[in-house]
């Protein structure tokens, strides 16, 4: 089991948007994660920095961040890229984060 942290960028005032959006997932989306092994997804928001701190457990190799090609994850992203800083194909600006801690 691999645990994975990335952190992401929200548009000013759009934590609300993005919450809602988060709490109503899709569900073809959310069994697309637990099928590519994704479990324990948290998102966390920092406001000071509207930066988004994202924790995922993966079973298996990927994770989330690899299922770019996938039709279902292209139109989440583009969902989404009106509320927080995206690339050029709507993916999410995002940056992997190296683990230096774990405690059982």
């Amino acid at each position: 089991m691999q645990r994975l942290a990335f952190k992401m960028k929200l548009n000013p005032g759009q934590k609300e948007a993005y919450t809602k959006r988060h709490n109503e997932i899709w569900p073809e989306l959310k069994k697309l994660l637990k099928e590519a092994g994704v479990s324990d997804y948290s998102i966390f928001f920092d406001k000071h920095t509207q930066t988004l701190f994202a924790f995922q457990k993966v079973s298996g190799n990927g994770g989330s961040q690899d299922l770019a090609n996938n039709p279902i994850v292209q139109k989440w992203w583009a969902f989404m890229a009106d509320i927080m800083e995206t690339n050029p194909d709507n993916s999410p600006v995002s940056t992997v984060l190296e683990e230096v801690f774990y405690m059982e």
